[in-house]
This record gives structure tokens, C-alpha cells and sequence, in this order.
């Protein structure tokens, strides 16, 4: 059996540059950091949002963050298996309603996983406007879903996949495309 194909997509500094520009984005469609929330979804939109969250930080502005582990949400949960691994959902003390909250995840592709974080945020509250920022938007939707911030768009052939690297999980920051072998 042969390996698959792997090519970067962005390195490092290509990453870095992505999510700076998509925190600038994000406070620019929510007016501001005043009301900002960024909720990254685990695993690797965790990372990423508080990696934008420092950009805006980095820029003199305050912004909250939160976490979603969208487990219990899913649409496919009978074919997790019987113990699924669920993670902590975590959001600002004071909560969700009437603030702009931006969903933060690392690859877009069918929606259902933004669809289960949608479900989730509402379980908790009802934000003034949602947005969706995801470093790489693949294509292929099965639900009308889309971001309102990319880092980056990527056509990917059958039966291949987007990896996005965190250090904090992978040892290194990037995308990379793998191309079924």
C-alpha cells in the first residue's frame, strides 16, 4: 500500500498571516471587540481562536473566548461508538446573549459540525449576530452553511483531506492537503 500525498498548503508564516487577517476581519464585521466573543471548536479551532483572540489582543482590544466540544451534537453520534469522548464547552461567565459571537473552526466542509455548534450556542443563550470564521474552507457542503471569514480556500480531490497543524497538538503550525494514495 502505497502513502498518501502530502503538500503544504500554507507554512507556518502563511498560517500566521492568514489568522491575523481573519481576527482583523472578524472585529471589523463585529464593530468592534466590545461585544466579541470567540468560541473556537475543539480540537484545533480551540487553538486557533486564541491565536486570533491574541491578534486582537496584540492590537490594544479586549476580546473574550470560549470553547464548544460539539460531541453530544452530532448528527452521527450512533456511529462514534458507545463512550464518545466528550471535551469541555466553555463560554464567558456572563454569557452569550446580545453579544456578537464568531465561531472559530479549522476546516469547513459538509457544515453538519457548524451546525452542531449552532445547536449547542443555542442551548446557551441567544448571541446578537453569529459569525463563522474558519482557516480553510474546502468545499462540498451538505447544508447551507457558509463563513463569513476565510484564511483560505482549497479544492480538494475525491477522497482527499485538509490537516490543519497546531503546535499545541501537532508540533508545528500550517495546512497541509493529503491526497488519498
Amino acid at each position: 500500500m502505497t502513502e498518501p500525498q502530502r503538500r503544504t498548503l500554507m507554512d507556518t508564516h502563511a498560517t500566521e498571516r492568514a489568522l491575523s487577517r481573519m481576527a482583523r476581519e472578524v472585529v471589523r464585521l463585529a464593530g468592534g471587540a466590545e461585544t466579541l466573543i470567540l468560541v473556537g471548536i475543539h480540537r484545533r479551532g480551540v487553538q486557533l481562536a486564541d491565536r486570533m483572540a491574541a491578534e486582537i489582543r496584540a492590537a490594544g482590544a479586549v476580546v473574550a473566548t470560549g470553547t464548544l466540544d460539539i460531541t453530544l451534537y452530532r448528527d452521527d453520534l450512533m456511529t462514534v461508538g458507545p463512550r464518545p469522548v466528550v471535551g469541555p464547552t466553555r463560554l464567558p461567565a456572563l454569557g452569550i446573549d446580545g453579544r456578537i459571537v464568531a465561531i472559530v473552526d479549522d476546516v469547513l466542509y459538509t457544515g453538519r459540525t457548524v451546525r452542531a455548534a449552532l445547536d449547542e450556542l443555542a442551548d446557551f443563550g441567544r448571541p446578537r449576530r453569529t459569525l463563522l470564521a474558519v482557516l480553510v474552507d474546502r468545499g462540498g457542503r451538505e447544508l447551507p452553511i457558509q463563513p463569513d471569514v476565510v484564511g483560505l480556500t482549497a479544492e480538494v480531490p475525491e477522497g482527499g483531506r485538509v490537516e490543519v497543524l497546531v503546535p499545541e497538538i501537532d508540533g508545528s503550525l500550517g495546512v497541509e492537503l493529503v491526497e488519498a494514495a
